[in-house]
């Protein structure tokens, strides 16, 4: 499955959720399952032939598609209700320049609806179905932005620190050291942050908590983060400037007192505490 396609089960049906466009699209093939599993085709175009929901659908395009073509969605509209009218999702799309709905073919394809026709089209199935729906959807949401909180400082950390170990490679490393004695500056490097932040080597932690995996880093909370960042570019631009590891462990360990005190002031900071 692509990896902007995502599952969300609601009553023991999945149903799947894809990006078009930056848009949320829901699969409405997924949800007339709950209806009907063997017609899904029938299940839509029932409910697109509905007088009340060509006229829903033809108000949600001209407020979000400018090459909405009006004309085509009045004839439908006329023809709408009488007997023997039937639409399918194809029809609406190729005779309107629909944006609302789209088909995807493939192994995961289907019909699929903007967020706001599909929870419409669940509505009509089920008004139950339909809260379910958006529990689960809003659900899936909140999980993503605190994936994408989560990744933006995972990153921002990843690229300072590239920063930091350029600059030590340039100016502290001398020619044809051996991996070691690169490994040993490295290391040296990073304790001087970790002293300059948590006031301990990363082997002083180790001995005070010896069950706990990993390293000091790793349970650091989000402003402790925030702040190993700018330090690590902070270090990059003092060791370019030639200044002593003593003398940058001062600096740092200042800048870090400073940066803490306003990180744990911070509103937004606590919010994303939180959401941990």
């Amino acid at each position: 499955m692509s990896k902007k396609n995502r599952k969300i089960e609601i009553k023991g049906s999945e149903i799947t959720i894809l990006k078009s466009n930056k848009e949320d699209y829901i699969s409405i093939t997924d949800i007339a399952k709950h209806k009907n599993q063997e017609s899904t085709g029938l299940v839509i175009s029932h409910w697109l032939s509905t007088r009340y929901t060509i006229e829903f659908m033809g108000l949600w395009e001209k407020m979000h598609n400018p090459d909405f073509n009006v004309t085509e969605f009045r004839n439908i509209k006329n023809e709408s209700g009488s007997n023997g009218f039937i639409l399918s999702s194809k029809n609406w799309i190729n005779s309107t320049n629909a944006i609302g709905i789209i088909s995807k073919p493939g192994r995961y394809g289907g019909t699929y609806a903007h967020k706001d026709i599909a929870f419409e089209f669940a509505s009509w199935i089920s008004a139950e179905f339909k809260l379910f729906l958006i529990k689960e959807f809003q659900r899936l949401k909140e999980e993503e932005q605190k994936l994408l909180g989560w990744d933006i400082k995972r990153n921002l950390t990843k690229i300072n620190y590239r920063i930091h170990t350029n600059a030590i490679k340039e100016n502290l490393i001398p020619p044809e050291l051996s991996k070691k004695q690169i490994s040993l500056i490295y290391a040296t490097e990073a304790d001087v942050l970790n002293m300059a932040l948590f006031g301990k080597t990363a082997r002083e932690w180790r001995k005070k908590n010896p069950n706990q995996k990993g390293n000091i880093r790793d349970y650091a909370n989000i402003s402790q983060l925030i702040c190993l960042s700018n330090l690590e570019s902070l270090n990059a631009h003092f060791i370019n400037e030639e200044f002593s590891q003593s003398e940058r462990l001062i600096k740092l360990n200042k800048t870090a007192i400073l940066q803490m005190k306003l990180l744990i002031d911070d509103h937004n900071i606590k919010l994303l505490e939180d959401d941990k």
